[in-house]
């Protein structure tokens, strides 16, 4: 069983190495790479379109569909490992590297979210023009929905200006994630001690 568990661990890896691969050669586009490529899209994409299908996955042009597969991937390879290692594992095991693998991938897009309102605040204070630059207006088109529906959450229906609004939608971000994370890591350590 153990060594099964080890096979499999291994091979949801190399999956897992594939996908990531997959996904970095999408963010060249224009070039091309033949078979290999073909073969690459016809191993990694049915997977990964699976997650595709799901809307809520998606924030205009952005998709997050690949971060929540690599994280199902991941729970996966963690449930492989322990079985491997300690040949049995307990629903609150099971549980807490859910709850981890969730964390892991909702974490992820906060700090994401973190950085393109840092972006967007580094764009106001240097007075970037951001709809002459195709980078800062990609940071541009990202931040505002995040931007808005913080401020819609904070301020209600007051008027601030926008440097208070990136700067208070940066708080509430980090904030955010540093209650979460200390929620989330007591949940971890709560249902990794069941004995289920």
């Amino acid at each position: 069983m153990r060594f099964l568990m080890n096979i499999l661990s291994a091979l949801t890896g190399i999956y897992m190495l594939l996908i990531f691969i997959r996904i970095m050669l999408t963010w060249f586009s224009g070039a091309n790479y033949g078979r290999p490529m073909e073969i690459l899209t016809g191993i990694t994409d049915p997977y990964l379109d699976w997650f595709r299908r799901f809307p809520a996955l998606r924030a205009g042009f952005l998709d997050l569909s690949p971060i929540v597969a690599m994280a199902v991937l991941s729970l996966v390879n963690q449930i492989f490992s322990t079985l491997a290692q300690y040949g049995a594992i307990s629903l609150g095991i099971i549980l807490a590297m859910v709850l981890s693998a969730l964390w892991s991938a909702i974490s992820f897009i906060l700090g994401f979210f973190l950085i393109i309102l840092g972006l967007r605040l580094i764009a106001y204070l240097t007075n970037q023009d951001v709809y002459n630059s195709v980078f800062w207006k990609i940071v541009d088109t990202i931040s505002q929905p995040v931007l808005y529906r913080i401020k819609r959450i904070l301020f209600r229906r007051r008027l601030v200006n926008y440097l208070t609004g990136i700067i208070t939608s940066m708080v509430a971000v980090l904030v955010l994630m540093m209650v979460l994370g200390t929620i989330v890591k007591l949940a971890i350590a709560f249902l990794a001690a069941l004995p289920l």
